[in-house]
């Protein structure tokens, strides 16, 4: 089962089967799950078996990781037909040769028969069986187009083309496959990276290696420099730089100290750490991006779905237009019949729609891999497609633009009556003694000190205070201040600059007056200006929505190079928004955490999550998922998206262009079978190998 041909196939064996209640395809895996109740299983597969199939069963889940779990077969399979192959064109080799130089003698005649059948069986035998199970039950399928051409070349005794056209259909086929595995194998060759056995600490704290299916949640493992982490989990103990680039795409190690988070497959750079593990090996991060990915080529792309109906017209047509040369060659252009029939036979072997079929699932499948190793993680072929069409971008704030994470960014005495250092000393201290975000900010951005407070108090909602030195200290925020009656119209003056540039400010005073005030920010990213750069390079509009206060809301957006901004919106608000975007400007995108922009997500025609990596509920709600925060990702989705859609129209017009000039030769020139195969061998090699290019697309 290697294309969508295939599985239509085994959709119509088993289609309205009493008990049969589903099917789910994974072509990436060759595999077929079927939902039916035991004895309709086993009339399903019987069915597929008629189809021409050979079912086998899946062994249950095992230690085995699911990635590697084929490996050791499809090698195996591998290896033994290259022999079969290789004898089977030998052997049409050895049948033109006698078609060309033995004497026509019923002796030679008949070893040149044989050798051909020899040849057809080693090379195709179940190709020619599925064909005639497939005319049999009235289906017109590639397969059938094979059988009725080398069956038709037999009758009218040119079979040392029949011979040959099965050996090269039987090669073109086993290069196609491995091919387009190649595609299909890309992610796992990226990410199937985590080692098959972890060093665990054991009850009598000796450590022990053990396969990574047997170790539970909560289990802790040492990992040395430069190998890979094997499970999820938390840093415990050491500090170390991680190789993210499998998971995250990040280009730079990542520093981990304890308590910092680290996924399966990443590569330890730096030094010796031991971790917890936080989740089993089937539900790591790097499982889950394997899932998704999976689940994504299973998916049909608006192209794919167009070229399947369009191979399901075409490939009867072919039929229908060779029965008419064979019948009408003799009376319209003076044609023998042996020379109408072999026209026509070549006809259905130029026809295969082999290309055409294969162009649109492997060129997906490059793209979503291409997008994996960037650490974007792509839930579907309509996505990836459908990302070209986009005209505006609706950004989160927090977490997405900024860094979501409060900074101390200014701060200074007022009036100069008491010394910095004091200020900050104390400042220091209170903060300290408080859990609020900017609190710790605040002491965060200070010096630590040795100052001594007593008698602490948490002001709901407004700050704490705290005697020192005799003295009882306030740190709020505005609101305490002005409470507390202590705002001046300068005061007033200092605090609405701060406030229009974005920042959240807290003030130190005492029971007199206010001696000092700190100003905290959450920066924008780095790489925030170039992201929103880049889209509007692109044609797409940003626009921010957040539920922070406008003033905040439009200080940010001007920094990062955001010209609309939109403030204090609730989840309902944001809903409301992506409305008006898709009804004013066009198809809309939605980035944000993928939890509290849940409604908003749905709503827009791609959602992105950002920052997702080891989150489940981020990779669930969007269709887009970066998997670590540079918003510069989704730029390369769309230049992503642009490529696949280019590439995607290239090979459709060469695998239909490349038919149609040999079907005027076949038809008007001189075209041979054993031509015909190479021409169709040679369209599916061009349009798998186009496909494989978005692998090494340049997305910068």
């Amino acid at each position: 089962m290697d294309c969508a041909a295939e599985e239509s196939e085994i959709r119509r064996a088993v289609d309205g089967m009493p008990g049969v209640r589903g099917l789910r395809f994974q072509l990436g895996q060759r595999m077929l799950t079927i939902d039916a109740d035991e004895p309709a299983v086993a009339s399903a597969l019987t069915a597929i078996r008629e189809a021409g199939f050979d079912p086998q069963p899946v062994a249950p889940a095992s230690a085995d990781p699911p990635h590697k779990a084929n490996d050791g077969h499809e090698h195996e399979a591998s290896q033994g037909q290259l022999p079969r192959l290789a004898t089977a064109l030998l052997l049409a080799i050895a049948a033109e040769v006698i078609g060309y130089f033995a004497p026509e003698t019923v002796l030679w005649r008949a070893a040149g028969l044989a050798i051909a059948a020899a040849a057809i069986w080693f090379a195709g035998f179940d190709v020619y069986k599925k064909g005639l199970t497939a005319l049999r039950h009235g289906r017109l399928n590639i397969n059938a187009l094979m059988t009725v051409a080398v069956t038709g070349a037999f009758a009218i005794g040119q079979w040392p083309e029949a011979a040959m056209v099965m050996a090269l259909y039987a090669i073109a086929e086993a290069i196609e496959a491995r091919a387009v595995d190649r595609a299909r194998n890309a992610i796992q060759g990226l990410l199937a990276m985590a080692p098959e056995r972890a060093s665990v600490r054991q009850g009598d704290g000796s450590w022990a290696e053990v396969l990574v299916a047997a170790v539970t949640v909560g289990s802790m493992i040492r990992v040395k420099p430069g190998e890979r982490v094997p499970m999820d989990g938390i840093v415990r103990s050491g500090q170390t730089s991680i190789d993210q680039a499998p998971v995250t795409g990040e280009s730079i190690p990542v520093d981990k100290a304890a308590g910092d988070p680290v996924f399966a497959g990443t590569i330890n750079a730096s030094a010796t750490f031991e971790l917890e593990v936080t989740a089993l090996a089937s539900n790591s991060t790097l499982a889950r991006i394997i899932h998704a990915v999976e689940e994504a080529q299973a998916t049909r792309a608006p192209t794919q779905g167009f070229v399947d109906r369009f191979a399901a017209i075409y490939t009867p047509a072919v039929f229908v237009i060779a029965m008419v040369v064979a019948l009408s060659g003799p009376w319209l252009l003076g044609w023998t019949w042996l020379q109408a029939i072999y026209k026509a036979l070549v006809l259905l072997v130029i026809a295969c729609p082999c290309a055409l079929v294969i162009s649109t699932p492997v060129t997906i499948v490059s793209g979503l891999a291409a997008a994996a190793r960037r650490g974007i993680l792509i839930k579907g072929g309509i996505y990836l497609e459908e990302a070209r069409k986009l005209k505006a971008i609706a950004l989160d704030k927090t977490g997405t633009i900024t860094e979501g994470k409060p900074r101390l960014v200014d701060w200074s005495v007022v009036d100069g009556m008491t010394e910095p250092a004091t200020a900050e000393h104390i400042a220091s201290v209170l903060a300290g003694h408080s859990d609020h975000p900017v609190s710790r900010a605040i002491a965060a951005g200070l010096k630590p000190n040795s100052i001594e407070a007593h008698n602490f108090t948490a002001l709901a909602g407004r700050g704490v205070q705290a005697e020192v030195n005799g003295v009882v200290y306030a740190l709020g925020n505005h609101r305490l201040i002005e409470e507390r009656g202590q705002c001046s119209p300068e005061l007033e003056a200092r605090l609405k600059q701060h406030e229009e540039a974005g920042r959240t400010v807290t003030l130190l005073a005492t029971p007199e007056r206010v001696i000092a005030l700190f100003a905290v920010a959450d920066t924008i990213k780095t790489s925030s200006r170039e992201a929103i750069a880049s889209l509007r390079t692109l044609g797409i509009t940003p626009v921010m929505l957040t539920g922070d206060n406008l003033a905040t809301a439009t200080a940010v957006a001007h920094e990062a190079g955001i010209d609309q901004a939109r403030g204090n919106l609730l989840p309902e608000d944001k809903l409301e928004a992506i409305k008006a975007l898709q009804r004013e400007i066009g198809p809309t995108a939605m980035t944000g955490d993928g939890i509290n922009d849940a409604p908003a997500l749905a709503q827009a025609d791609i959602g992105v999550a950002m920052g997702a990596a080891g989150t489940d509920t981020a990779m669930e709600a969007a269709d887009v998922v970066v998997m670590n925060d540079d918003l510069r990702r989704i730029a390369e989705t769309v230049r992503l998206s642009r490529a696949t859609h280019a590439v995607l129209w290239q090979n459709i017009a060469l695998a239909l262009g490349i038919k149609a000039v040999f079907l005027v030769l076949a038809v008007f020139g001189n075209a041979s079978m054993w031509m015909a195969v190479f021409a169709d061998m040679g369209a599916s090699l061009l349009v798998v190998f186009n496909g494989l290019r978005l692998l090494r697309a340049r997305l910068s």
